[in-house]
């Protein structure tokens, strides 16, 4: 089931991007703003944070093709803009885990932030906190079929372990990350999302001071965190 890419708002959408999408027929373009939205009320502003948001995106969706993963990305458009494919969003993102979550820690009892050894995907639908859903959901309401949702998952899966290998090779271990899809042509294509807001990365040593990527509230916290992801992809 095809679903209309400007009557959808997901959870990254509040928080990376600007709502205004400039179509054309053959392409997409994303404005990403110069704020972070740390809550559903509150949003910090930050100096070029949309370029850099669109920079850290532009330098995934290149180096995940190099692994032939399917992307609707084209190219940076200018600044903090960037070109897609014209495609049509998905309503639901995939929640990337490599660590036990709260949530999950206390249904398992298992420690917060133990790694895993194989991830887990969770499903998310809406920008609230109580947004898990099941694959049964997505298939049961005609939202994607479940030949789809088995392609989505292991594209999910193989990012995972390019983006956990490139961090690594960096002394970061890849804690979570999500991804949003979209359809063109009846094809299956990665559209999201490679900002601060997605990726959590966490220092192998974490005995000095590191900043913590889930409790980031401040202007000065999201910029030093985006710019220790900007040296990570120079480096």
């Amino acid at each position: 089931m095809e679903v209309k890419l400007n009557n959808i708002r997901s959870m990254n959408d509040e928080s990376s991007k600007n709502d205004n999408h400039i179509d054309t027929r053959d392409f997409l373009i994303i404005e990403y703003p110069d704020y972070f939205e740390v809550s559903p009320d509150k949003k910090v502003k930050c100096k070029n944070l949309g370029n850099k948001f669109a920079s850290l995106s532009t330098f995934f969706f290149d180096y995940l093709k190099e692994y032939h993963i399917p992307s609707a990305f084209f190219k940076n458009h200018e600044g903090n803009k960037l070109k897609f494919l014209n495609y049509e969003r998905f309503p639901f993102q995939v929640k990337v885990l490599n660590t036990v979550d709260k949530r999950t820690s206390k249904i398992f009892s298992r420690k917060e932030g133990e790694h895993l050894n194989l991830p887990i995907l969770e499903y998310h639908m809406g920008s609230c906190k109580d947004t898990l859903i099941s694959e049964s959901h997505v298939v049961s309401f005609d939202i994607c079929s479940s030949e789809d949702l088995k392609l989505i998952s292991r594209i999910c899966s193989k990012v995972n372990v390019v983006l956990k290998s490139f961090f690594e090779r960096r002394n970061f271990f890849l804690a979570e990350f999500c991804c949003h899809f979209g359809v063109m042509d009846d094809k299956i294509y990665l559209v999201d999302d490679f900002s601060p807001k997605s990726i959590k990365i966490i220092p192998f040593d974490t005995e000095g001071k590191w900043l913590n990527p889930y409790k980031l509230t401040t202007s000065s916290e999201i910029k030093n965190y985006t710019d220790e992801l900007m040296n990570l992809i120079s480096a």
